[in-house]
């Protein structure tokens, strides 16, 4: 099973680094177009770059301001024409228990994961909507399934997330605009390597699959939902975490 992508263009929001910039990787890998959106345009630049074949350009953007969401997607639609393939991976955490979280923290939290993930949706989908054909693809997370002790603004954030995907993808699909999410477990990344190893033997001691997962397990089953071999898939979670939550 070959995924071509070669006349498609994708944005990938968080796309610098992490899952994000590997589901940048697959992406292009496939022949798409990329366009890679950072907090950090420099960043964005560079990864954007090593993508390779000219295929990726980089865009500064903080998916928590409308008016730059609505800025980078409008260039990215000059510069490419059209947006086909949106990934909404931007996130961050600000973990704490219940009542050490501040009221600033949550919000980051939310805003980022979720608010995020609606500005840029509601902009890029206008002309998929307009085409008739497009994929949004979500990143959410298997504690939005589980919830985590310790993490109830990045939970709450990635459930909504998962809500949002299953009501989202109810209005598009009379317009052959298709959008599911991936919920990712322990992904091995800069974030999960800064965990004691006694912590992390134990994570893995909980996956069936016994390892964490890789940046390339998430996004091959984002360019499998990006494809047309996903034609008949909508509102539905792809959990990619070695059988954890099972």
């Amino acid at each position: 099973m070959k995924i071509d992508l070669s006349d498609k263009v994708a944005l990938v929001t968080g796309g610098s680094r992490g899952i994000g910039f590997s589901i940048a990787q697959a992406l292009a890998g496939a022949g798409a177009n990329v366009a890679v959106l950072g907090r950090d345009g420099a960043k964005a630049a560079e990864a954007a770059q090593a993508l390779g074949n000219g295929r990726g350009r980089g865009y500064g953007c903080d998916v928590t301001q409308v008016a730059q969401v609505e800025r980078v997607v409008a260039a990215v639609e000059q510069e490419f024409d059209r947006i086909d393939v949106l990934v909404n991976n931007a996130g961050t955490t600000r973990d704490n228990l219940l009542f050490r979280i501040s009221e600033a923290d949550w919000n980051t939290v939310l805003d980022t994961n979720l608010k995020g993930a609606f500005l840029v949706t509601k902009h890029a989908a206008r002309g998929m909507i307009k085409r008739r054909w497009g994929r949004i693809i979500n990143i959410a997370s298997v504690v939005g399934i589980s919830g985590n002790k310790g993490q109830t603004n990045y939970t709450a954030s990635k459930a909504g997330l998962i809500g949002f995907t299953k009501s989202v993808s109810k209005e598009l699909a009379s317009r052959n605009v298709l959008v599911n999410a991936v919920a990712p477990g322990f992904i091995d990344t800069e974030l999960t390597r800064r965990i004691s190893p006694e912590a992390r033997d134990a994570l893995i001691k909980a996956i069936p699959l016994g390892r964490l997962g890789q940046g390339q397990d998430v996004a091959a089953a984002v360019l499998f939902l990006a494809s047309d071999f996903a034609s008949y898939i909508t509102g539905q979670l792809l959990v990619v975490d070695g059988g954890m939550v099972l």
